[in-house]
């Protein structure tokens, strides 16, 4: 069985996709199997990035490591059985089909509340929840105090994993193992910043997630997208010297990789 990591927020602009194409890239460098499913139907932004690595590496003449993307397929009406849901078997139809060429799956989320995310959310062996670092983000994750910033107690997206877990320990599969990324922190030890720390850290306890640093506001991370490339392929496309950001941005590929503890994964870049 292929291990699946889903990428899941219920806010968009969290940094899902860079985060879903770092962690498959980084996967498939290490020499593993893995498939790629974006269910953001509209605006399929980690399905662009694919896109635009296989076409910039075709171009290049370069032969880098990459994930193995599939679109939902078809499904029509009478292929479903009575009372199945389509999105349901499109889903499911998908990971089959991966899950016999693949070591791992990853699959990126759309930043809002789906039938597909909500399954999704129901098959993750890992879940990453890219967050960014501030209370208006946190507020999809618990109802906090306005004035001291205590946590009152979960809110939606919280709620929804919630019953992700119940669905699973229903169905006999072992627990989701559920990180916490916390985007964009800033260089500096600000108030917000330690409060949003403190809370995280309060409600990490309660309902049973792992915070992790992500990734920072860093400009490469949107410049690579057009070429379809990570942190981890620069020095094979010809960058020999790597500036302090560049280090920086590929250490914090690195650290996320370690803290994700995935089977079998051994972090050696």
């Amino acid at each position: 069985m292929a291990h699946i990591i889903v990428v899941g927020n219920e806010k968009g602009g969290s940094g899902k996709s860079t985060t879903s194409m770092h962690v498959a890239t980084a996967l498939a460098r290490l020499g593993f199997r893995v498939g790629a499913l974006d269910l953001d139907l509209r605006q399929k932004s980690f399905a662009r990035y694919i896109e635009n690595r296989v076409a910039y590496l075709e171009r290049a003449g370069l032969a880098l490591a990459c994930p193995e993307y599939r679109d939902l397929p078809e499904v029509t009406q009478d292929q479903l059985q009575v009372g199945e849901n389509l999105y349901d078997r499109r889903l499911s139809d998908a990971v089959t089909e991966l899950e016999s060429i693949s070591d791992f799956i990853v699959i990126d989320c759309p930043g809002s509340h789906t039938r597909l995310s909500q399954v999704a959310h129901s098959l993750a062996d890992t879940l990453i929840t890219p967050l960014n670092d501030s209370f208006v983000d946190f507020d999809l994750l618990a109802r906090s105090d306005s004035e001291t910033g205590k946590v009152l107690g979960p809110s939606i997206y919280a709620e929804m994993v919630w019953n992700a877990r119940q669905l699973r320990a229903q169905a006999g599969l072992k627990p989701i193992d559920w990180i916490v990324l916390r985007n964009r922190l800033g260089a500096q030890a600000m108030h917000n910043k330690k409060k949003v720390g403190t809370a995280l850290e309060d409600l990490s306890r309660r309902i049973g997630f792992r915070v992790a640093p992500g990734f920072a506001e860093r400009v490469i991370f949107r410049e690579l997208f057009p070429r379809g490339l990570t942190v981890l392929d620069l020095r094979d496309t010809g960058v020999d010297q790597l500036n302090l950001s560049n280090v920086a941005a590929r250490q914090e590929v690195r650290d996320l990789m370690t803290e994700l503890k995935l089977p079998k994964v051994q972090v050696d870049f």
